[in-house]
């Protein structure tokens, strides 16, 4: 289960995604927002992020103008590792590198079928661990309050 979710802003570019993941099979829930009226980016990322940490959903997709503020709050989740991206190269070594769980990006910054190329490899590309595991475990260390030096 994919986690979706949105500001007014990020709506349109959450709609598109709904529909690569309707033809990838992939199953998902809607966070919000539900309308363009103005809102809030934290409600959403937080709910969004809520459901991925707690094993509710496997990953998120979260958009609003530039993918940064909703991004932020979504982070701010214990557990949560949302890389905010606007190319296909960042989006694949988030996955392979920092084993992230949420996706960001901007309505203002990416176009529709940029947007899909990116959630696709994000969402088809796999975590590699190795020594990657170790830095995962360091940036865990550092969410739990633990010295990590």
């Amino acid at each position: 289960m994919i986690a979706l979710a949105s500001d007014h802003v990020g709506i349109v570019l959450k709609e598109e995604i709904k529909i690569l993941l309707d033809e990838m099979g992939l199953p998902y829930r809607d966070y919000g927002a539900y309308s363009q009226d103005r809102t809030d980016y934290p409600l959403y990322g937080a709910r969004a992020a809520k459901a991925v940490a707690s094993g509710e959903c496997e990953r998120g997709i979260i958009c609003c103008g530039t993918g940064v503020g909703i991004s932020l709050a979504a982070n701010k989740v214990k557990g949560i590792r949302c890389v905010v991206c606007s190319d296909c190269y960042s989006a694949m070594l988030s996955r392979q590198h920092n084993d992230t769980n949420m996706l960001s990006m901007g309505a203002r910054v990416v176009g529709t079928e940029l947007a899909r190329m990116i959630a696709r490899i994000w969402l088809t590309t796999d975590f590699e661990g190795g020594r990657h595991q170790r830095r995962i475990d360091q940036i865990s260390a550092l969410e739990q309050g633990e010295a990590i030096e």
